[in-house]
């Protein structure tokens, strides 16, 4: 917002003498607010567009009628009649040859947009306000560098040009005629079909001249490209805001400005045009959030700033990722190591075994080799042994039976026969809470029989020897 209190009022023919100072008007220090004015301007270009739409026939000027099902054709209406290929073809649909278009436009679309009045009083005040401060007004592309305050304003006597060669030299007395060549330099042609509709050409805008008292200012000015007049009751904010951007260069007439707080009056006293208005009052008085911020009041009052960051560490797999696993176990890279190596002989190995099969050569393993492979058997035994001896839980102590002698002796004796058992490669029968041993076989008692039974039992009857007899005679005659 502008906050100086006074103005200084220029001549048009020394514009560095000043003649006089006059209080800036209250609706330079409104509040600018950016999205009011897009909103309200957006709104106010959609009300002067002109009605539009196809014409309500077309599309549809065919005697076509539907054929219906059974006929293994689509259900569009298709055209009447015979001996022309236009029969048969669909028609009307939005997919069809010569069919209407889709959604057909209509001239009673809703075209114009109501705007509320207070915002658009709004908008023009934030505009008026945003025109007083040259940051915006050079951000938005105005060339102002050697005109000598913002907001300019000339005397009275601006508003009695009679000519325009007289407009123009009053322009370039003030500093502001270098505007009005950029506008000029930049007229170029439209893109789009904008050049068949009697908009030819585009061009940037220059000055918005605004006077109260027209008395020959419309007619010296209004040649001057890019130069815009307006007065003062009938602002407009598609002229102090063309698309909705803020920073108009806008040149005043002592009339005009000074008229500015009649119509529009303050935060505390009501304007004399708008019934009933007051100028919007500002959310915040001071608008330099960064020296209220830092100011001392409120760094007393505020925690210390947290300058410690702390950043949370990422937790990886160690499965995945070798770095960690390494960390965990620095044996890893080692096996890593041997992993890569074997995996690179291997595949030489496998190259070579191909190269030879191709080449029909038959590779003797050598002793060396031999005896690896022996070796490699016989760790694989014993690897084998091992995790059979690991896995078995015959060794398994009750917790109980800890604190007997007994047990604890004769555990000790069982371990050690395991121990031996196992460096011999004999295995034995174990059970859960120690070695169990082998039952002795019993001894077989033998009753003595007195002589003659055992004479009896050696001498076999007569008549068993004949029958024996019999039997072989019959295995010789079937053998016959």
């Amino acid at each position: 917002m502008a906050s100086r209190p006074l103005v200084a009022v220029r001549k048009i023919d020394t514009p560095d003498a000043v003649t006089e100072q006059v209080a800036l008007p209250s609706v330079f220090i409104a509040p600018i607010r950016p999205d009011i004015v897009h909103f309200v301007h957006t709104s106010m270009a959609k009300n002067k567009r002109q009605a539009y739409a196809v014409s309500a026939g077309a599309g549809h000027q065919h005697s076509a009628e539907s054929w219906g099902t059974g006929r293994a054709v689509s259900r569009i209406p298709r055209v009447s009649g015979g001996g022309t290929s236009r029969a048969g073809q669909a028609a009307f649909g939005n997919m069809c040859r010569k069919g209407r278009m889709f959604a057909p436009t209509k001239t009673w679309r809703k075209w114009h947009r109501r705007i509320n009045t207070n915002q658009k009083r709004f908008a023009v005040a934030s505009a008026l306000a945003a025109s007083a401060l040259p940051s915006l007004v050079l951000a938005r592309g105005h060339q102002i560098e050697k005109v000598h305050e913002i907001p300019l304003v000339l005397d009275g006597g601006v508003e009695s040009l009679q000519k325009t060669k007289q407009a123009i030299a009053t322009l370039k007395a003030v500093g502001a005629y270098d505007d009005v060549v950029k506008a000029k330099e930049s007229r170029k042609l439209r893109c789009g079909k904008g050049k068949l509709r009697d908009r030819r050409h585009v061009a940037r805008r220059g000055p918005l001249i605004v006077y109260n008292d027209d008395q020959g200012i419309v007619k010296a000015f209004r040649n001057l490209p890019g130069v815009e007049l307006s007065h003062v009751d009938g602002l407009n904010l598609l002229q102090l805001a063309p698309g909705g951007h803020l920073g108009r260069f806008v040149i005043w007439t002592k009339s005009a400005f000074t008229k500015l707080n009649d119509n529009w009056g303050s935060v505390r006293r009501e304007s004399t045009q708008k019934k009933g208005y007051y100028l919007p009052r500002p959310m915040i008085a001071n608008s330099d959030l960064t020296r209220l911020i830092n100011s001392d009041e409120i760094q007393s009052k505020v925690r210390p700033a947290i300058k410690d960051v702390k950043r949370t560490q990422q937790h990886k797999n160690p499965l995945t990722n070798l770095g960690v696993r390494v960390r965990l176990n620095p044996y890893a890279l080692a096996l890593r190591r041997s992993e890569l190596q074997q995996q690179e002989r291997r595949k030489a190995a496998k190259a070579k075994a191909v190269e030879n099969a191709r080449k029909n050569i038959k590779v003797q393993p050598t002793a060396a080799e031999k005896a690896t492979a022996v070796a490699d058997k016989k760790h694989a035994t014993r690897k084998h042994e091992n995790f059979k001896r690991i896995v078995d839980d015959s060794l398994y102590v009750v917790k109980s039976k800890e604190s007997d002698p007994e047990f604890v002796a004769k555990r000790t004796a069982a371990i050690a026969k395991a121990a031996a058992d196992i460096a011999a490669k004999k295995f034995i029968i174990k059970i859960r809470g120690g070695v169990k041993a082998e039952p002795e076989p019993e001894a077989v008692k033998v009753e003595k029989k007195p002589a003659k039974a055992a004479k009896d039992a050696k001498a076999p009857a007569a008549g068993d020897k004949k029958a024996g007899e019999k039997k072989e005679e019959k295995k010789d005659a079937k053998k016959k």
